[in-house]
């Protein structure tokens, strides 16, 4: 089947293996998109939502660890009013409270 691409208006081919795919994952509609386009667009997509903006990069605040006093970069403003700890200290007492539940 040929079908025109919405996108760049380039006629493409919907090959019966291609219809076959879609029809096995209950798919009703045919593609509106030819598969450069279609590359495009996901590439785009890949920052996460629908925006071509690549998702922002998480900010880590340096803290001390409440535990070993090591220096712990932790993905959060620290307040002072509650512990913060090194992901190996973390760690251990995860698992500690974690064991004591089961």
């Amino acid at each position: 089947m040929t079908l025109t691409c919405r996108d760049c208006g380039k006629e493409f081919l919907f090959t019966v293996g291609e219809q076959e795919f879609f029809a096995s994952r209950g798919l009703t509609n045919n593609p509106s998109r030819c598969p450069e386009c279609r590359a495009i667009r996901k590439q785009q997509q890949t920052g996460g939502g629908y925006g071509s903006e690549p998702r922002p990069r998480r900010e880590f605040f340096s803290a001390t660890c409440s535990n070993c006093g090591r220096e712990a970069r932790v993905p959060f403003q620290p307040r002072g009013d509650r512990p913060v700890y090194c992901s190996d200290c973390f760690q251990q007492i995860n698992a500690g409270s974690t064991s004591s539940r089961y």
